[in-house]
């Protein structure tokens, strides 16, 4: 069905599968297609970067952006994390289409300057790459209600209870969810970037 309306609207069906719900069932459409039927988009947001600087959904408009979740005092999987996250910004840290999110789930610990030196430490330099704090509620709800980053097991948890997850979520430059990747592995890094450049080929 999906090809016979691209055919008919003269767009291409895109290789890059949308998602629309946590159990990330991918649907592969137009982009006539993809505007009707996928509805879920990344809420708006307000933080502060590792610069001090707020930042939010103003920032990432009309880009693609990759979003992680993470904590500075993570002893296993965030290091991996960051190191994948690495992969991408070495591709894209100049690319001004692009934005890279690392948001804390630990946003009472890590403050501005705590995420400043974290970034000094781990040498975080790629200028759209950005470690966000904030409140707690905001960051947990757009975790697992508009990330889906724990997927369907998060979307029914509170804020009250700890998010933790190794996922990698790609966002289309209107606010759709367009891929979910271990962020731990460097062969889910790398094929997260050819997705990234394909993406941003769609207008």
């Amino acid at each position: 069905m999906a090809i016979a309306t691209a055919c008919q609207s003269g767009d291409q069906v895109s290789s890059i599968p949308y998602y629309n719900s946590p159990d990330f069932s991918p649907h592969f459409l137009d982009k006539i297609e993809a505007k009707g039927r996928i509805k879920h988009h990344i809420d708006h947001f307000y933080l502060k970067d590792q610069h001090g600087k707020t930042f939010s959904q103003d920032n990432v408009k009309g880009k693609i952006h990759l979003a992680q979740f993470i904590f500075t005092r993570c002893g296993n999987i965030c290091p991996e994390m960051i190191s994948q996250m690495k992969i991408v910004a070495k591709k894209f840290s100049n690319n001004p289409e692009v934005e890279m999110l690392s948001y804390s789930v630990t946003p009472w610990i890590d403050d501005v300057p705590t995420l400043k030196k974290f970034a000094d430490e781990k040498n975080i330099v790629a200028p759209n790459w950005h470690l966000l704090t904030g409140s707690k509620s905001v960051i947990y709800t757009l975790a697992r209600k508009s990330y889906f980053a724990e997927e369907e097991l998060g979307y029914t948890k509170d804020s009250t209870e700890f998010l933790h997850t190794e996922h990698m979520i790609l966002v289309d430059r209107d606010g759709r969810i367009r891929g979910i990747y271990n962020g731990t592995l460097p062969l889910e890094a790398e094929q997260c970037v050819k997705d990234m450049e394909k993406l941003l080929t769609e207008n």
